[in-house]
């Protein structure tokens, strides 16, 4: 299953490999059996960084049908302790000889999923293989092709078993990418935790959104707040950036790629730390500053009384609920503050900023 064991990193964690380096590993060992009949098992290949992976294939097979000789390879892929929809995931590559001068080409294979809308770094209609590990394909395939004084020109459909049901848990649908699951990886390495490919995903929202000509997008953190922005402004899905705890993936991409107009709606709590400065939301990376929430009621009108016991609340919401019983507009507070804090990453982009605190039932409990 997967490649080599890799060592754990500083955080005492197993990093994996990710869907790009599985079908580069099963492309060149299908290569190798189309020019030889022999399988590469194990199959070594080259990372961008350098890493020398092997992976042990999970099945391979080949033959001859009407479009002439073919070789299949799959490999089970191992996400090391990332919590990753793909992990054990089986990419499955098939090589082909290609028309004489084609070169290497892709095609989409069963639960890889074919580009529909504009602004990926892929054209519509391309089989959603991203340029590197379409790079690497076809360095190592070529490589093989060359090792044998044979042209490089073949087909490599890439395919995921089961690929189109685990693709409705993650963004592809909404990316417009339809069919499957993507082919991903920058570095062939899966970081524990480093939630790569969900940032990798706002950014390509941000950029699908764009190139549709949207001047309005939203960052949501779940989906209540999804369906509190589609109510208030009537949205396409399309606008709507599932950022979860990565606000700050949103701002930076903006900063550098802006729209008119972005929302941000979520929870009253962890909005309340991206008014304290955080950028990253999750509960295990920020925490709600309650010293900060009484300050921002106190300049909404606390006193001191009530400023002292949000400072000693439990919970963000206990100190919300202490507010709006004594009058106190404390959601109000928390969300200018945290579009301010917003406005200030985005560092002079033209987007203007507006920002919506809900409580856990989905009400609006403070905007900005």
């Amino acid at each position: 299953m997967g490649g080599r064991e890799a060592q754990l990193d500083h955080t005492g964690l197993r990093p994996g490999w990710t869907t790009g380096a599985c079908a580069t590993a099963a492309a060149t060992s299908a290569a190798a059996a189309l020019f030889t009949g022999e399988f590469l098992d194990p199959v070594t290949i080259t990372l961008p960084k350098g890493h020398t992976p092997a992976f042990a294939l999970t099945t391979e097979a080949s033959g001859t049908d009407a479009r002439g000789p073919w070789a299949t390879a799959a490999i089970t892929k191992d996400a090391g302790d990332d919590p990753d929809v793909t992990h054990l995931a089986v990419i499955e590559v098939t090589v082909r000889p290609g028309e004489p001068g084609s070169g290497v080409t892709f095609v989409a294979g069963s639960g890889v999923g074919t580009v529909t809308l504009p602004g990926l770094p892929l054209a519509v209609g391309e089989p959603a293989i991203n340029p590197v590990p379409r790079r690497l394909i076809t360095e190592h395939v070529t490589a093989v092709a060359e090792s044998h004084h044979r042209a490089a020109d073949l087909e490599v459909e890439v395919g995921v078993v089961d690929g189109e049901r685990i693709a409705t848990e993650t963004w592809n649908p909404r990316l417009g990418i339809l069919g499957g699951l993507s082919i991903l990886g920058t570095t062939g390495i899966v970081v524990p935790y480093s939630c790569a490919a969900w940032i990798d995903s706002i950014h390509r929202g941000i950029d699908v959104a764009r190139a549709l000509g949207h001047t309005h997008v939203a960052g949501c953190t779940g989906s209540t707040s999804e369906r509190v922005v589609m109510a208030e402004y009537e949205l396409p899905m399309t606008s709507l950036l599932d950022m979860g705890d990565f606000v700050g993936a949103v701002l930076k991409h903006l900063r550098r790629h802006p729209v008119d107009r972005l929302t941000i709606c979520g929870g009253f709590a962890k909005l309340s730390k991206l008014a304290a400065g955080h950028l990253d939301l999750h509960s295990g990376r920020s925490s709600v500053d309650l010293h900060h929430l009484a300050t921002l009621a106190t300049g909404a009108g606390a006193n001191a009384e009530l400023a002292e016991r949000i400072r000693g609340a439990n919970t963000g919401l206990e100190a919300l609920t202490l507010s709006q019983e004594a009058g106190i507009q404390l959601g109000d507070a928390v969300a200018t503050a945290a579009a301010a804090e917003a406005t200030a990453v985005l560092r002079g982009a033209p987007v203007v900023v507006d920002v919506i605190c809900i409580d856990r039932g989905g009400t609006i409990v403070g905007r900005a």
